[in-house]
């Protein structure tokens, strides 16, 4: 049966309507732009006659930053790292989530107060370079992917899944046919558990591929580098060249060149961007679920 609407309702529903419309163009305008400057002639974008679609469509941009051999490197590191850094993140965040939702962990409190502590304080950039120098971890894969192998707020959202989502009664009868907590873990949590390791693995898979400071401050074999610091090193060099330019006093080479930084500027920012926007719409569903789940409940 339709339920008629009253004014009020109508009118409430339209201005919800004009209010997700606005957050979307909002939200989708920056994402057009920066696709249609990458691909336009730096002269219409600095003169602002390119507000949403390419002109004087070039590629330019894009070939002189798969020109070099480094980005490839890049990908290839940002890849092994995000991928091999998540499971790293949800081997530890998972148990450890699933171990503070089960109400006869001994001890319970004491080590949520602990994990809640490194949410407030941490050691410092000195210290934690220490740490890391004397775990033999420098110029190493392993200083990319076990620093950061948990985050605690990500181990709250999964604990507080577990806690709301997950049947005790399926738990109980899994013990009750001899099943051990381990085996239980593995075979009726984890299956169930699908949208938050979905939303974990975003989260993480984000970070990580996001991640250049930890490069940055720990790496010094090239080989090893992430895409992210590759690409940072193609943005200064474009910026140090064009000051060296500006202060030789060569007036054609410096707009010449200032043309190609801003051309290579919007091109990195799609290189970097891009493999997450086209993961994320696959992980959507699994995403809000997930977000649902462990905020609202709990």
């Amino acid at each position: 049966m339709a339920i008629k609407e009253s004014r009020s309702d109508k009118i409430f529903s339209r201005c919800n309507k004009l209010l997700v419309w606005f957050f979307i163009i909002v939200i989708s305008y920056p994402l057009v732009y920066i696709l249609s400057a990458s691909i336009s002639d730096p002269q219409y974008v600095n003169s602002g006659q390119m507000w949403l679609y390419p002109r004087g469509i070039t590629f330019e941009g894009f070939q002189r930053v798969f020109q070099s051999s480094e980005i490839w490197i890049g990908y290839r590191n940002t890849i092994f790292y995000t991928v091999f850094g998540t499971l790293i993140n949800l081997a530890v965040t998972l148990p450890c989530a699933y171990a503070l939702a089960r109400q006869e962990l001994i001890g319970k409190k004491v080590i949520m107060a602990l994990l809640v502590f490194t949410m407030f304080f941490e050691g410092g950039l000195i210290p934690t370079y220490l740490l890391i120098r004397d775990l033999g971890m420098v110029n190493t894969i392993w200083a990319m992917v076990l620093p950061n192998a948990a985050a605690m707020w990500n181990i709250i959202v999964t604990m507080t899944f577990f806690r709301v989502t997950i049947p005790r009664g399926l738990e109980e009868a899994a013990e009750i046919d001899g099943a051990s907590q381990i085996r239980t873990f593995f075979q009726i949590v984890l299956p169930l558990s699908a949208p938050i390791i979905a939303v974990m693995a975003l989260f993480y898979g984000v970070s990580h591929w996001n991640q250049y400071f930890n490069a940055l401050i720990y790496l010094q074999d090239r080989e090893l580098f992430p895409l992210q610091l590759f690409l940072r090193e193609i943005l200064v060099q474009q910026k140090l060249t064009t000051e060296l330019l500006q202060n030789s006093g060569a007036a054609e080479a410096i707009s010449e060149h200032a043309k190609i930084a801003d051309i290579i500027k919007y091109a990195v920012m799609i290189v970097s961007a891009a493999p997450l926007l086209i993961v994320y719409p696959f992980l959507q569903r699994f995403f809000l679920k997930g977000v649902m789940i462990g905020s609202i409940k709990g």
